[in-house]
């Protein structure tokens, strides 16, 4: 039968296999009390929150402030409560992360909780890489669907070139010239798109989608003639007013932009007057803001938020496959801006684009 000294001495021992435990581990650690007292700590955590030996027997509140998780009172209660481990990805004030594990402590004598024990492990790299592959995945994502959007009025200029040219007539020959030229410049520009792909396929880095410094005005003329046919049928009439020039973007991203609401303008035109699209570049509040102005059919309130999701059409009689707004949307709140539209019913549109100024 043991003493009360043998008793005493195997606390002791205890206290000091604990007190070696805490002094060499390698990642931060606390141990805290059921009553919110501070009474270990290991050297990483005295480091990471600028504790020091005066905290030992403090509450944790009056310690909340080093470390800078506004939760974790609570978040202790709960796991002395429920008597399991809770497991959170926090960030603090330098933006590093961390995975906290907050784990019961449970003495033997009670088999209850009485405090716990807080680890931080740092995943800061381990989250910059799951950002970088999501952003990887959504650029992957936005190109096979800008590419896939941007095939289809290629595609269609063909079937209708080819439509016609079943019925045209065999003693014009300037008719079959000019049905020719539209099917050939439409397999040429479904070539250049497929082209895109393959490359980006090849050269990995191009799926990274780096900015550059971009003349807008150069932009917007091949935006004008991969839908020359469009502007010819449709007697579209298009006026600039160029404020800025020069925007830091990614060249395919910007002409994606510009390409799907230019489209839209025309493809939603009204059917009274001539469709006419007035294209703006301005820099406002450290924002280049692009605008795309038309006399269209213009958007009713109800719809103006849900014409960004992915495949909504708002008209079912107009063609389309209900992607290009989306991807607009996608494309600049990804980098960091925002897509403003301002519309009415028989009144047009203005689609405002702004992009962070570099």
């Amino acid at each position: 039968m043991s003493t009360k000294n043998d008793q005493i001495e195997n606390l002791q021992e205890l206290n000091d296999e604990l007190e070696n435990y805490f002094r060499n581990t390698i990642i931060p650690q606390l141990f805290v009390d059921a009553n919110l007292v501070l009474r270990k700590f290991t050297p990483p955590a005295m480091k990471q929150f600028k504790l020091s030996a005066d905290d030992l027997g403090k509450l944790i509140n009056e310690v909340i402030d080093n470390t800078r998780f506004p939760s974790i009172i609570e978040n202790i209660h709960q796991v002395i409560e429920s008597n399991e481990i809770l497991e959170k990805e926090i960030q603090t004030n330098e933006f590093k992360w961390y995975q906290m594990n907050i784990i019961p402590y449970v003495t033997m004598r009670t088999n209850k909780p009485n405090g716990v024990i807080i680890t931080f492990v740092e995943i800061t790299m381990r989250i910059k890489d799951l950002k970088e592959q999501e952003k990887l995945i959504a650029d992957h994502e936005i190109l096979l669907d800008t590419i896939s959007h941007d095939i289809k009025t290629p595609l269609t200029n063909l079937v209708l070139a080819i439509d016609l040219y079943k019925n045209a007539s065999e003693d014009d020959p300037a008719e079959s010239k000019m049905l020719f030229k539209i099917v050939e410049n439409a397999v040429r520009k479904m070539k250049h798109i497929i082209g895109e792909l393959t490359d980006a396929r090849k050269q990995e880095h191009k799926y990274k989608t780096e900015s550059e410094l971009l003349n807008f005005e150069h932009i917007l003329e091949d935006v004008r003639l991969t839908l020359n046919e469009n502007i010819k049928q449709s007697g579209t009439v298009i006026k600039i007013d160029i404020g800025v020039s020069e925007i830091t973007f990614s060249r395919r991203k910007l002409r994606s932009i510009v390409y799907n609401l230019v489209s839209n303008a025309i493809k939603f035109r009204s059917t009274e007057g001539k469709c006419e699209i007035h294209i703006k570049t301005e820099q406002e509040d450290g924002f280049i803001i692009i605008s795309v102005k038309d006399n269209g059919i213009g958007v009713d309130v109800a719809k103006q938020e849900t014409i960004f999701y992915k495949y909504y059409r708002v008209e079912n009689e107009i063609e389309g496959s209900g992607v290009g707004l989306y991807l607009v949307k996608e494309i600049v709140n990804n980098a960091g801006g925002k897509i403003v539209l301002v519309s009415e019913p028989g009144k047009g549109s203005e689609f405002k684009v702004y992009l962070k100024a570099e």
